[in-house]
């Protein structure tokens, strides 16, 4: 359906999508409800309480305790073009990252940016370094899922896919 406007039966409620986002709670007894991290991410939907607010916040503290994530380092949060749902999820992910002292940045203006400009922005700014002051980066994106999806891939400060634990 590339190019083609979505049929009606297609389209998201997105003030529904983000009020599910912020009040529906996942269910950790519930193995489809829980952070599970697959090719470079997390990825869900906030109307099945796979992909909530609770997940993003869950999945930071343990990102942030990365080995090679020094506590000086750089962050870059880019939003996607899914949805207007996009905003709130990069909310939750500024909070945690400023609550933790992390350097974040941010396209000026929300513009769109794509996945692989973020892993140029980190290998470029990694370049020559070591191990203090490392970029890295998170991504709000659904990727390539349905517009109801959320998703949260993050890169590393060698700009690769992590390695699921």
């Amino acid at each position: 359906m590339a190019g083609d406007p979505a049929p009606p039966d297609r389209l998201v409620d997105v003030p529904r999508l983000i009020t599910a986002y912020y009040s529906e709670k996942p269910d950790p007894a519930v193995s489809a409800q829980r952070v599970a991290f697959g090719t470079s991410g997390h990825r869900g939907i906030s109307f099945e309480s796979s992909f909530n607010e609770t997940h993003v916040l869950a999945i930071h503290p343990g990102d942030l305790q990365l080995p090679q994530a020094a506590r000086h380092r750089r962050t870059a949060v880019p939003r996607c073009r899914h949805s207007r749902a996009v905003r709130a999820r990069v909310a939750s992910a500024l909070e945690v990252l400023a609550a933790n002292g992390v350097e974040v940045m941010a396209s000026a203006g929300d513009e769109y940016t794509p996945t692989p400009a973020i892993s140029h922005a980190i290998l470029t700014h990694n370049r020559g370094r070591t191990a203090s002051g490392l970029a890295d980066g998170i991504v709000i994106t659904p990727s390539h899922n349905p517009p109801d999806s959320g998703g949260f891939k993050y890169n590393p400060p060698m700009a690769d896919p992590p390695t699921p634990k």
